[in-house]
């Protein structure tokens, strides 16, 4: 009779067993993004511009913030496959002497740098106050949303012009490059936190009920570790969407107080001031100065936009 070949064990976990990326991979989210092409594109032409945004220093022929790399000798050039191009300026350069795409390549840095700080500024101020709103419920939680019932009377763009103003009526000329772009994230960052406020309570509410919250409570655990690592975690779907479509409305509101002049300054310029700089030569035959600086400030808002409308109906159990 032979014996039975007993395997041999090394004490190593085995290597076959699938890790966190291997579940990534095989999960519902990546079969739904590998199965939109449109998804695909925009998440490459996403990353496409935080790449360039990085290593703009690398990709760009000058630095546009510096003004000892500026001539005016070379404004107003047009692109480089019109008649009056020249190189090395390929989208040519603005009325300063500045590249064009240098510009918007340093600009792209401004615009993503608010935009994000601003999302994650708004993110764990309304997280937090709908976690508090939600768990504590009673006179917190009816002062926490009467107030952001309030600000939903105001367009968000009011409210980051409001705080804009009262920043530089206090400080005036105080004011430097980097203090303005820290007052932009302070605005944009109050101007979006009542939709992750108001999400992450309507999910507070739901999960406090359950079980596993009794059963953390009974066994004495504090309510913010509660909150924080038992029932944030499950409202990690709906803040991701709403974090994703607010990038694009914070670097669309950044932009938009740039252009009306109470944004970054033309020394250290965003997209939105590009824009702003570019209109004023417009009408003069001077279009690349407007045009390319809105064409990638477009393209970055699609494909952020196109990313959240998928990551919306992917983390949807409704459309599963």
């Amino acid at each position: 009779m032979s014996e039975a070949v007993v395997p041999h064990t090394t004490g190593k976990p085995n290597a076959a067993a699938p890790g966190w990326f291997r579940r990534t991979l095989d999960g519902d989210l990546f079969y739904s993004f590998r199965r939109s092409r449109i998804t695909m594109i925009a998440a490459g032409v996403t990353l496409l511009f935080f790449l360039v945004a990085i290593f703009a220093p690398l990709l760009s022929v000058q630095n546009p913030f510096d003004p000892a790399q500026l001539q005016l000798m070379n404004s107003r050039i047009s692109p480089l496959w019109t008649a009056d191009g020249q190189s090395p300026f390929l989208l040519g350069t603005d009325e300063q002497g500045r590249d064009v795409l240098s510009a918007i390549l340093y600009g792209l840095r401004i615009s993503l740098l608010v935009g994000v700080l601003g999302v994650v500024l708004s993110g764990a101020l309304g997280i937090l106050l709908g976690l508090t709103a939600g768990y504590f419920g009673g006179a917190i939680d009816g002062l926490i949303m009467r107030i952001a019932d309030v600000q939903l009377s105001f367009p968000a763009i009011l409210i980051a012009l409001l705080i804009n103003g009262v920043a530089k009526s206090v400080f005036g000329n105080k004011l430097d490059e980097t203090s303005m772009l820290a007052v932009l994230v302070f605005a944009i960052g109050l101007s979006f936190w009542v939709q992750y406020a108001r999400t992450v309570r309507g999910s507070v509410l739901v999960e406090k009920n359950k079980d596993y919250v009794a059963a953390a409570q009974l066994i004495g655990l504090p309510a913010p570790v509660i909150m924080l690592r038992h029932v944030l975690p499950n409202t990690t779907g709906p803040i991701l969407v709403i974090a994703t479509i607010n990038l694009a409305l914070a670097i669309i509101t950044e932009a938009t107080l740039s252009f009306l002049g109470s944004g970054m300054p033309e020394t250290m310029p965003s997209l939105g001031t590009l824009i702003r700089i570019g209109n004023g030569y417009l009408f003069a035959g001077e279009w690349w100065i407007v045009a390319f600086p809105g064409i990638a400030l477009a393209a970055l808002i699609l494909s952020i936009n196109l990313l959240g409308d998928w990551l919306r109906d992917a983390l949807n159990p409704k459309l599963r």
